[in-house]
């Protein structure tokens, strides 16, 4: 259908007398065949641009346009037609009949859209065998697991073979074998004229996208002066499981990451030396700390906020990935920013 341009996207709403903005002036410029990652935390407006870009949801002001289609500019009526023929849900509660198969469950879109019934189950059976799931089509949801019911959603999606797929968390409730599963299946459908476009804060499927959103919402330490903290060897500059608002750069000395495992051992992750940082994670993500940091000789590190990291440093998602997609950043009450290179500091794990 082509590609999918946004210019000065906001979306604002009142709660308790006050303007919240979780979307504010988003541009991004993707082509088709592209897989798009919206990434940050719980709150941050992920849900609601998905909202906005399947027409479910009017912004505030600025547009939308996909390919020919200027969906900001479509009636209600017309939004009606643009979400049937041009957008396939991908949902985090799966939302599957419990009393239909998985080929019904597939068939349902065609027959809202009056498809013949032998045509819509031919295609019910062509997604559920291009989904993995040849062997399963006569089970229920009930009778399936969390991948399959996951991957049974997908095909629905692509029942009437939309140019637009949202995905809204599509890995939350799945584990390992099937995360990764599913995450080969959403590359494999962003190709030729169609975009995929998920909502996650999973940040193992950042390898494979080709643009990154990041979203991200006000920070309470975002005031907050960077710090200058002086360990001697031995010291822990934090530990695993705690919470924490500030990101570390090395400045002298060497520190030390491990994770510590459930038989009361630990590990060595990695070491980090002037120019790396460390501790993002939990910040950025408003969860625990995933290791313990500590100082594995006379060090000196500074650290910074969240919002205060970012302006001198640019965004720090890249280095998560081998490859280097294109980085789109957007800040909840802050607005959008195109993402600096990031040359120094260096990236340790969390």
């Amino acid at each position: 259908m082509g590609d999918l341009r946004i210019k000065d996207l906001v979306v604002e709403y009142a709660n308790g007398g006050q303007a919240i903005r979780p979307i504010d002036g988003l541009d991004l410029e993707v082509a088709a065949g592209s897989l798009v990652i919206v990434l940050g935390p719980s709150g941050c407006g992920k849900t609601t641009l998905l909202s906005c870009l399947g027409g479910i949801l009017s912004p505030t002001d600025g547009r939308i346009q996909f390919g020919d289609v200027e969906v900001t500019a479509i009636d209600r009526r017309g939004l009606t037609a643009y979400r049937r023929h041009t957008v396939g849900l991908v949902f985090q509660a799966f939302n599957l009949v419990a009393s239909l198969t998985a080929l019904e469950n597939v068939m349902v879109p065609m027959w809202a859209a009056r498809w013949p019934r032998r045509l819509a189950r031919a295609r019910a059976r062509e997604l559920l065998t291009q989904v993995g799931l040849q062997e399963r089509m006569t089970h229920r949801p009930g009778d399936l697991s969390g991948g399959e019911q996951q991957r049974v959603t997908v095909a629905r999606a692509l029942a009437l073979d939309p140019p637009l797929i949202l995905a809204d968390e599509p890995t939350a409730h799945l584990d390992f074998v099937r995360v990764e599963e599913v995450l080969r299946l959403l590359r494999e459908l962003a190709t030729g004229e169609r975009i995929v476009v998920v909502a996650t804060h999973d940040t193992r499927i950042l390898p494979l996208a080709d643009h990154v959103v990041e979203l991200m919402p006000p920070f309470a330490s975002a005031d907050r002066e960077p710090e200058s903290v002086h360990l001697t060897r031995g010291a822990v500059l934090f530990e695993q499981g705690s919470a924490g608002e500030m990101i570390y750069v090395v400045s002298d000395g060497e520190l030390e990451v491990v994770r510590e495992l459930a038989d009361g051992g630990e590990e060595l992750l990695k070491s980090v030396h002037p120019g790396d940082y460390c501790g993002e994670m939990g910040p950025w993500l408003h969860m625990p700390r995933l290791a313990t940091v500590r100082a594995r000789t006379d060090a000196t590190v500074v650290g910074y906020s969240v919002q205060a990291f970012r302006e001198k440093f640019g965004t720090f998602t890249e280095h998560h990935r081998p490859e280097d997609p294109e980085i789109d950043t957007a800040r909840g009450a802050v607005g959008f920013m195109d993402a600096p290179r990031l040359t120094k500091p260096r990236r340790c794990p969390r």
